[in-house]
């Protein structure tokens, strides 16, 4: 049963459950053997809470299954930046390594309430920065696809979790495309939300909203099932969205888009030519849905100046005081960004806002004419695991350790919708995904498009994995 189940998608698990065919028991029984025999090969569960997560089942179980949530007691790990009542939340910093929280974060309450059982945190970047899955605390999360390469990140625990059988939901979040990139690197499915959209506590200021909370799985319907679970208002979070029609829903409603856009660069990037191939291939099989697939990007100007101001403003405001006292735990990526911040003048956060604004102004105008954008979910393949970060593309020489991730953050700024579907694998058998853009609060037509390409490029089911090493 546990190599079944492990392999099964988590719309049929939550099937299973709600007929009482498999229990929550099961499934903790099948992941913890899955993570014995894996995750020491790909480092992406370092902490786990299983003696926590069967008395959560126990809970479930006295309950009738009709009152156990959307989920009904399927296991979901959480990405090690948000806190978990009675689990060591480290953000992968050392000044945090001993931490144990009292009380969970709004996102882990809602998803407990809907039948999602914590067992596992997965591994990040110190506090999410940077698109590569390293930290001094635990380490770093190695590509099941070839264990010499990069994850990405900050979300690279959670994608390859999912992509190995260690998972069949993820919790993620993305800021700069800290879910897209590694659901791109890793094979599998990655959605960043509409702002609001799935509540959690403020931190910092009550309206930061670049970084979004988001749910990651192994394909299309699992990612909307997560989403319905994950979605809904919250009074603690001023921010929130009040629920809507089920995602899961959207997502198998046979919606067709009319005119699509394919944009290879968006104006702003450089980006590598088997990947730019690859996703230009997946982008044009839309026609087979009777869409149209014109060569179109929003205008993007000034996007860069505007990302690299405000999230030096959102790490000063985060991370300042740890800087203040714990400058020498800190990597240095963390320490320019908060220092940039502190140097930031009130002009320039000026021209930051407002060139948001126009920004958004000039994407959501986008969408009067195309149904979705697309492009590439990443500027390239998966590198090298001992590279920091992506340094240069095609001789284009990026200028800071976050400028290579532009094409997923010009939706971050322009408050869009995104996901990241596998849409193929390079000469060296390394995933690629295709980028699926909508405007705001356009998470259903986003859903539903990439559920009819993922039908057409009949990719599902290529994972889960066995983690491998490939001679590059």
């Amino acid at each position: 049963m546990s190599d079944e189940l492990i392999r099964a998608d988590a719309t049929t698990i939550v099937a299973r459950l709600q007929r009482g065919e498999v229990t929550p028991h099961d499934l903790l029984d099948a992941l913890e053997s899955r993570i014995a025999a894996v995750d020491g090969a790909v480092n992406a569960l370092p902490e786990r809470c299983f003696a926590r997560a069967r008395a959560h089942a126990d809970r479930l179980m006295k309950m009738p299954i009709a009152e156990r949530g959307r989920l009904a007691g399927m296991p979901v790990p959480i990405k090690d930046l948000v806190d978990v009542a009675g689990v060591r939340s480290t953000q992968g910093s050392p000044i945090f390594k001993d931490k144990i929280p009292e009380k969970s974060d709004i996102l882990v309450e809602r998803l407990e309430s809907e039948g999602g059982i914590v067992y596992a945190m997965s591994n990040t970047p110190e506090f999410g920065a940077g698109a590569n899955t390293f930290n001094e605390v635990f380490g770093a999360t190695l590509n099941p696809w070839n264990m010499r390469r990069s994850a990405a990140g900050s979300s690279g625990g959670a994608a390859v979790a999912l992509a190995t059988g260690m998972a069949w939901l993820a919790h993620g979040s993305d800021m700069g495309g800290s879910l897209r990139n590694p659901a791109s690197f890793c094979g599998i499915v990655g959605m960043r939300p509409s702002v609001g959209r799935v509540a959690r506590t403020p931190d910092g200021a009550v309206d930061m909203n670049l970084s979004q909370q988001g749910p990651m799985a192994r394909n299309v319907e699992d990612v909307a099932l997560l989403l319905d679970a994950m979605s809904g208002e919250d009074a603690r979070d001023p921010l929130s969205l009040p629920r809507v029609d089920s995602f899961l829903t959207a997502a198998r409603s046979n919606w067709r888009p009319k005119r699509v856009a394919w944009s290879v660069d968006l104006g702003i990037t450089k980006v590598d030519p088997e990947v730019a191939a690859i996703t230009r291939r997946a982008a044009e099989r839309f026609a087979e849905l009777g869409a149209s697939v014109e060569e179109a990007h929003p205008d993007f100007a000034g996007l860069h100046d505007v990302f690299q101001t405000l999230r030096a403003y959102d790490f000063f405001m985060r991370k300042a005081k740890l800087l203040r006292h714990h400058r020498d735990l800190l990597k240095p990526e963390v320490i320019w960004n908060v220092e940039k911040g502190g140097k930031i003048t009130m002009e320039e956060l000026e021209r930051a806002e407002n060139g948001r604004v126009a920004l958004a102004r000039r994407y959501l105008a986008f969408f009067e004419r195309y149904d979705l954008l697309l492009t590439p979910a990443t500027v390239v393949a998966p590198y090298p695991i001992e590279n920091r970060y992506v340094a240069e593309v095609n001789g284009h020489k990026f200028s800071n350790y976050v400028e290579w991730l532009a094409i997923a953050y010009a939706v971050t700024v322009a408050c869009g919708t995104a996901l990241s579907l596998p849409c193929g694998f390079t000469r060296e058998n390394l995933p690629v995904g295709l980028q699926i853009a909508g405007p705001p609060r356009g998470e259903a037509r986003v859903l539903a498009a990439a559920k009819a390409l993922e039908d057409i490029l009949g990719l599902r089911g290529t994972t889960p994995i066995d983690p491998r090493v490939s001679v590059d």
